[in-house]
């Protein structure tokens, strides 16, 4: 059974003629008949009833005809499908993220790709950059924002898009209280090393806990780790508890949690970048397109955002 004796049924099913559907076809009324014979000894079904001066469906192919009728309306969409996959105007994009990047260019970023192609089903994941990467080179997922560290395989792509200042996220009770005090509205490391700190282990995020403890380091005080976290949003959550400070992306400040406050840096913050990284040798035309949305953020994204 092929799609030419698909359309020769339902000529058949609305002219109810064998002369009226087999001219329709540009064929003469024998093989057009014989087409059909083979097509119902094929199936092993009578789809018409016919008598010398009178053709009608069977039950059976009344029924069938709804469904002949899809099928050949989905063939013909066939040509534009494969265009459209081909263009990344369709299909599916599993696309992972860093916790931080959801406060930050996650939204902007999965709000113009669907804009752009509602199409794509996206699946998103959080997970952490190093996951990322493996998930990326074994196929699991498409593209990421990550965190980077260090050399990348150099099958990967990446494309810096922000690179941010980190800021304190502090008890609000602490200030209140005057356990930490400011300097002209900022806080001083000197100020945040009396003070257990709230960080990713280095395991999950080695360059955001290398970062924050280099800019520790190399202004000569201990930093002291009160506790451990591998959310971003456990990590404020449990500083609004009063537990210790933690050093965040400037795009925390979107997290409105009740009990914390957002405090800038003195001096020079040490700052964190976020990128986009997918597969270099087989993106999917799906990725070439959000790589083209994503160039235009990373160019602004390059810029450090500054604390106000």
């Amino acid at each position: 059974m092929n799609l030419r004796q698909l359309r020769y049924f339902v000529t058949l099913a609305e002219e109810l003629h064998f002369s009226r559907a087999a001219e329709r076809m540009n064929m003469t009324q024998p093989p057009f008949s014989q087409a059909i014979i083979a097509l119902e000894q094929e199936l092993g079904v009578t789809l018409f009833n016919r008598t010398k001066r009178h053709v009608e469906l069977t039950p059976v192919g009344e029924h069938w005809l709804e469904c002949v009728r899809k099928v050949l309306d989905n063939a013909e969409q066939l040509p534009l499908l494969a265009r459209q996959i081909a263009d990344g105007e369709i299909g599916v994009l599993k696309f992972g993220f860093v916790s931080t990047a959801a406060y930050s260019l996650l939204p902007s970023l999965v709000a113009d790709f669907r804009l752009n192609f509602p199409d794509v089903k996206l699946e998103l994941a959080e997970m952490t950059s190093d996951v990322q990467a493996e998930a990326i080179l074994q196929g699991e997922i498409d593209a990421g924002l990550i965190i980077p560290h260090g050399t990348f395989d150099c099958s990967l792509g990446y494309l810096p898009m922000l690179r941010e200042q980190l800021v304190a996220t502090v008890p609000k009770t602490w200030l209140e209280n005057g356990n930490i005090t400011c300097v002209n509205g900022k806080l001083p490391l000197a100020e945040i090393a009396k003070h257990p700190l709230i960080i990713f282990p280095r395991r999950i995020a080695p360059a955001f806990y290398d970062t924050i403890t280099q800019y520790f380091a190399q202004s000569g005080y201990q930093l002291e780790i009160g506790q451990e976290a591998i959310q971003m949003q456990t990590i404020v959550s449990l500083v609004s508890s009063g537990l210790g400070i933690a050093l965040v992306p400037e795009a925390l400040r979107n997290l409105d949690r009740t009990g914390t406050c957002y405090i800038p840096l003195e001096g020079k913050p040490p700052i964190i970048e976020t990128g986009l990284v997918w597969r270099r040798e087989d993106a999917s035309p799906a990725v070439e397109r959000l790589i083209d949305l994503a160039k235009p953020l990373a160019i602004a994204g390059n810029e450090v955002q500054e604390t106000v």
